[in-house]
């Protein structure tokens, strides 16, 4: 009885969760040709003031597993008129440059994710919003979740 109840509701409450979270995206604009659009739902914290959001775009590539590659791009905060909410766009992915250490001979290629180069690019915990992440098609999002210590140092006078 229990089982048949929940097989019953199981489709019901996905639905109720993709509406919702339908609901959430429908302030973004969809991927434009040539472009995917990424979502993160983020989890609540205790302390959202004290931790970021680092946004990871770059693509799997073939390398020699000895040098370090990056791709030239920048990923750029937008708005959504109206709205206010915060969206981040990779407009293109620029070539992929590298070190020139040379590998061993007969060194085998390797599947390396490679990033777009320049500074961590971090923004604020919200948990009550979506990031939002359009990139061309081919590229990968990723993320990480950089926390704060809840004490802070004090720095001495000099």
């Amino acid at each position: 009885m229990v089982e048949t109840l929940m097989i019953r509701l199981l489709p019901c409450v996905l639905l109720a969760a993709a509406s919702v979270f339908a609901d959430e995206l429908k302030p973004f604009p969809e991927a434009e040709e040539g472009m995917t659009r990424h979502v993160l739902k983020l989890e609540p914290l205790g302390e959202e003031q004290d931790a970021k959001v680092e946004i990871i775009v770059g693509k799997t590539v073939m390398t020699d597993g000895v040098n370090r590659h990056f791709f030239g791009g920048a990923v750029e905060k937008h708005t959504v008129e109206g709205w206010g909410y915060s969206y981040y766009l990779l407009p293109k992915l620029g070539p992929m440059a590298g070190t020139l250490m040379a590998p061993r001979p007969g060194a085998k290629e390797v599947p390396t994710f490679v990033q777009v180069g320049g500074e961590p690019y971090l923004v604020r915990y919200n948990s009550k919003l979506p990031v939002v992440v359009y990139v061309p098609k081919g590229c990968e999002v990723r993320h990480r979740i950089w926390t704060a210590p809840e004490k802070a140092e004090v720095v001495p006078e000099g």
